[in-house]
């Protein structure tokens, strides 16, 4: 995987999924939110990682029991312990919560290993656990029944689905209040640089508004003197 640098990182960090989906829309990406997925906890910080992938299937009750467990190579279990510091977990349930995607010891495990986060398009069991762990958890509803009910980890690290997104080992993970989002790892920097300064835009446009000035000439800055009053602002501001 191509290691984020911790410039991209932190300005990624300081960005809303919002501002990134209007720049991969420019370039023609529509479908990188990972939908129908949700934060555990409401003040989580904001989540930022390359992309370690788990794919499941439908479970075939045979090959599925309880004692596939004790298998080192179970592939849910040797995702948890392979997932690389600072990235993000991100589960292909297939969109399907009826049984977990895991639980609160296998996300304490990832939290304690570095993991920047984790994310399922499926459900977690223990989710009033893990919302009070403070790693960043995204999924769709919780779910109690164990995965092995419905879902057999078979593959890590492959290019999956999750919530209708392509997701890709390395892509740039983003996650905040609203959701999640993909960033492909080509554009992850390009993207950064251009949400840092789209970000310092629209606080700057919001504080106008705040005030009373209208939209018109302001977002999009159509007026020349918009740009003389966000070079002022930026400078009183240092940003």
């Amino acid at each position: 995987m191509t290691k984020l640098s911790e410039a991209t990182r932190n300005k990624l960090k300081s960005v809303s999924t919002a501002t990134v989906a209007t720049a991969l829309f420019k370039r023609g990406l529509r479908i990188q939110m990972i939908q129908d997925v949700h934060p555990l906890g409401p003040d989580q910080p904001t989540m930022v990682g390359e992309a370690f992938t788990l794919r499941y299937m439908p479970a075939r009750e045979d090959l599925n029991t309880i004692d596939v467990f004790k298998d080192r190579s179970h592939p849910q279990r040797k995702a948890v312990e392979d997932c690389p510091a600072g990235s993000v977990l991100v589960m292909d349930s297939r969109k399907d919560a009826r049984a977990a995607s895991a639980g609160a010891i296998l996300v304490t495990r990832l939290m304690k290993r570095g993991v920047a986060g984790v994310v399922t398009d499926g459900g977690f069991r223990d989710s009033a656990e893990i919302a009070k762990l403070g790693i960043p958890a995204y999924h769709h509803r919780p779910s109690a029944p164990t995965n092995l009910t419905l879902h057999q980890a078979i593959e890590i690290n492959v290019p999956i689905g999750c919530g209708d997104a392509p997701v890709f080992p390395g892509d740039v993970i983003l996650g905040d209040a609203d959701g999640v989002i993909v960033i492909p790892a080509h554009l992850a920097d390009d993207i950064a640089n251009e949400t840092f300064e789209m970000t310092a835009f629209e606080d700057f446009v919001t504080e106008e508004v705040g005030k009373g000035r209208g939209i018109f000439g302001l977002y999009p800055a159509t007026d020349p003197q918009t740009l003389t009053d966000f070079a002022e602002w930026r400078k009183k501001n240092g940003r």
